[in-house]
């Protein structure tokens, strides 16, 4: 293992490889079941609503996909290197919100993980949510999986504009700070 960053096409063939057999595991089907079941408590008002004409029916399934994708190129970094702290590579923001709600089913994605020899990469603190297209992130990922699909794969600069563009609306039903606070009295409501 190296402590310095591999090629992207290191990365894309070790994720293909992990992704393949999360996708053959026993357990995969109630995994995925699991976490778009969890997706009526998706609440996150930044993260999801940054896509264009956002429709959680519409969305959960290619997102489950892109999450899946994203994981696996950080377990290939972890995998190649070692080390946890390079395999944070950049995520597209509502990439990453997916990943959360498949790592909020612990029991089975630990079996799958265990089973499949790959190591469960995301830590908060950690994250990179700043994607960029031509980073390594993209680079590794088209020589993986091909071209990622624009409509989930934000950069972060369109994601900036995106969440101001939230936040003023937000603001104007009384959600200040992106939906992180509002003063609505409900008992007298």
């Amino acid at each position: 293992m190296s402590t310095s960053m591999p090629t992207p096409a290191q990365v894309a063939h070790r994720a293909t490889e992990v992704l393949d057999a999360i996708f053959a595991d026993e357990e995969f089907g109630a995994f995925e079941a699991a976490t778009l079941e969890y997706s009526s408590d998706w609440q996150c008002f930044t993260g999801f609503p940054v896509i264009e004409r956002w429709s959680l029916d519409r969305d959960k399934g290619p997102l489950f996909t892109e999450g899946l994708r994203a994981l696996a190129l950080k377990a290939a970094v972890a995998d190649l290197t070692g080390d946890e702290r390079l395999a944070e590579v950049a995520v597209a923001v509502p990439v990453d919100e997916m990943t959360h709600a498949m790592i909020a089913q612990p029991q089975l994605f630990a079996r799958i993980a265990a089973r499949t020899g790959f190591q469960l990469i995301h830590q908060t603190d950690q994250e990179h949510t700043d994607y960029a297209e031509g980073d390594f992130t993209h680079r590794a990922y088209r020589l993986a999986w091909g071209e990622p699909p624009a409509r989930y794969w934000l950069p972060k600069d369109e994601v900036d504009r995106r969440v101001d563009i939230l936040t003023e609306r937000y603001a104007s039903i009384g959600m200040d700070r992106a939906g992180r606070e509002h003063a609505i009295d409900f008992t007298a409501a």
